[in-house]
């Protein structure tokens, strides 16, 4: 196969397909139903025509019988007064006529026939156009009804394109909110444990520090009663228990040596 022709056949494959798609079969029935009327109106047209030859030829035949029976009377008096060469030539002119009457005869005939001809296939045609609509209508109701719930379906499986974008506008906008609430949560750690300096307030470095030191000690506690549970040491103590509270020693204040007593008791 040369190239051209594979072309070719990609082209109109591809044109077949393009057009599969873009084709309607309630507009391909419509356009059907249409050419079918025009058809219908052409052959009524038809016997419209034929009719009218018809009785053009009616009216000439009924003309020159008419001028036959002039003829046949003229020829009638003119015997009556004795003129035999006028009812001659009147009996002449009327023969002339017979073969043009029986000309027109045979026409009209003929047309006579065409017309109930087309009479017959304008009633037959008119038959299958509406036996055709009938159809068409029921088709295309069955289709829209099909298309209908073939849409309906796709929506509740989720295949459908437009059910299918807003699947994906719905998975994007929550995962959006998931990466904005993990991120608002590690923020918050971070301002927490210090990482990060929250400049929306007044910066105190020493209320950070004694906070920073007051956790000090309940994490030591949470550690040793978790090694008490595992076995690993003994029970804790709580911060204000178990730390005897350090007395004052109490210095031994040297008593006085008692003044020399003077004579007298005065010291």
């Amino acid at each position: 196969m040369s190239v051209m022709k594979r072309m070719s056949m990609i082209f109109k494959s591809k044109a077949n397909k393009a057009l599969d798609r873009m084709e309607d079969p309630r507009e391909t029935l419509d356009y059907s139903y249409q050419r079918q009327l025009e058809m219908l109106q052409k052959v009524r047209r038809g016997v419209a025509d034929v009719a009218t030859s018809r009785k053009r030829l009616e009216l000439q035949i009924n003309q020159l019988e008419q001028q036959q029976n002039k003829l046949t009377d003229q020829g009638k008096k003119a015997l009556q007064v004795g003129r035999e060469d006028l009812a001659r030539e009147a009996l002449t002119r009327r023969a002339g006529l017979d073969g043009q009457l029986n000309d027109l005869r045979a026409q009209y005939q003929q047309l006579q026939g065409e017309e109930e001809k087309l009479t017959l296939a304008s009633q037959r045609l008119q038959a299958k156009v509406d036996s055709f609509r009938t159809r068409k209508e029921t088709i295309k109701a069955t289709y829209t009804a099909a298309e209908a719930q073939t849409k309906i379906n796709e929506a509740f499986s989720g295949i459908s394109e437009e059910m299918g974008d807003v699947g994906l506008a719905i998975q994007r906008a929550e995962e959006k909110t998931e990466t904005m609430k993990a991120r608002a949560g590690a923020i918050d750690e971070l301002l927490a444990s210090g990482a990060l300096e929250d400049f929306s307030g007044p910066k105190d470095d020493i209320q950070a520090e004694l906070d920073r030191m007051g956790s000090g000690p309940g994490v030591d506690l949470e550690l040793e009663r978790l090694k008490a549970e595992l076995g690993q040491g003994p029970a804790p103590k709580e911060l204000n228990q178990g730390t005897p509270t350090a007395r004052p020693q109490q210095q031994d204040t040297p008593q006085q040596a008692p003044w020399p007593q003077q004579p007298g008791g005065a010291q």
